[in-house]
């Protein structure tokens, strides 16, 4: 049995992923800073899961040894999250991920496959694809097309690596996130009938569900190395590319529920609809899931209180404050404070 190891395991995508990549029949160890709190649950029992609490700034090489592949999601998640402390995004997105791939093909790692995100395309009219120039408009955004430039060159005849350029994430997750478009107007509805909307909702954006997320890494893991070696794919789905207001009548409709909206923030100067055909015709990718699927599991989630709405659900916020106490702890130890 071959063995996965998946930096940043216990996220949104990665939480899903573990047992996906279980299910296909690999064992998995799990290498997670653990920011959010332990999500994997009752995976964590399974005798073919290894975790390990630790940065991928400083993981150690030989945890690669005896690893057939590498998933490598570890990063600080989303546009906004990406700003609050820029320098800290580019050595955690970039730099940790570049040291990663790294690592792996010194330590005999056959494959290597990396998160990035169609945020890189910033604001662009048309539909475009994998070929289109990057417009990289925040931290988070340029992290990723470094870390595309520095690990997709370290392909070769012995390390096959691949890029996975995901559509915006939805849908229900052991690490949950109502900081997610679809997510957060599903909680908004679910909870007071009313949708937050980033003005002016006329934005576009391609989605994709975060189990079908999932689903694109194992079938990539899976892929031939002759199909996927030195490639970057869009993952999602042609039919998902939505615009933001359109979207919100959808998923309150799919609830059942009379709303009105709650405009938010300033105009958002990020739009783009990308094309998926590339996967598509690759590895016959097609997504399972609709916005409207997501919905409903959301809110029965919901209403069954399998998912609470806190801090920690918001990235952001969760960042902040995690920021703050690393702020005050420093503080402390520079002092010589004793708590």
């Amino acid at each position: 049995m071959k063995r996965v190891l998946v930096t940043g395991g216990a996220g949104y995508i990665g939480s899903v992923l573990v047992g996906e990549v279980l299910h296909a029949g690999f064992e998995v160890t799990v290498v997670d800073r653990m920011f959010f709190g332990d999500t994997l649950g009752a995976v964590r029992e399974d005798a073919r899961v290894k975790c390990l609490r630790q940065d991928i700034r400083w993981l150690d090489g030989a945890v690669f040894d005896g690893v057939d592949a590498v998933i490598d999601l570890a990063a600080l998640s989303n546009d906004p999250s990406g700003d609050l402390d820029p320098e800290m995004t580019l050595a955690i997105n970039h730099r940790g991920r570049a040291r990663v791939a790294r690592l792996a093909k010194e330590h005999g790692v056959r494959r290597y496959i990396v998160a990035s995100s169609c945020s890189v395309y910033g604001f662009q009219e048309g539909i475009l694809n994998e070929l289109s120039t990057p417009n990289p408009l925040t931290t988070y955004a340029q992290a990723n097309i470094e870390v595309e430039k520095s690990n997709l060159p370290l392909a070769d005849d012995t390390f096959c690596v691949t890029v996975l350029r995901f559509a915006t994430l939805y849908g229900l997750s052991p690490r949950m996130r109502f900081d997610l478009a679809i997510n957060g107007m599903t909680l908004g509805i679910w909870e007071k009938g009313t949708i937050p909307v980033l003005r002016d909702g006329t934005q576009w954006r391609p989605m994709v569900h975060v189990r079908d997320a999932a689903r694109a890494f194992v079938m990539v893991l899976q892929a031939d190395t002759a199909v996927v070696n030195g490639q970057t794919f869009g993952a999602g789905s042609d039919d998902q590319n939505v615009q933001i207001l359109p979207l919100a009548e959808r998923l309150a409709t799919a609830l059942g529920k009379e709303f009105k909206y709650e405009w938010y923030g300033l105009p958002d100067h990020r739009s783009y609809r990308v094309s998926f055909e590339k996967i598509h015709k690759a590895l016959g990718f097609e997504p399972k899931f609709t916005p409207e699927d997501a919905a409903r599991e959301i809110a029965l989630a919901l209403e069954e209180k399998r998912v609470v709405p806190d801090m920690r659900t918001r990235t952001v916020e969760w960042y902040k404050n995690l920021l703050y106490w690393h702020g005050v702890l420093s503080e402390v130890v520079l002092n010589d404070v004793v708590l």
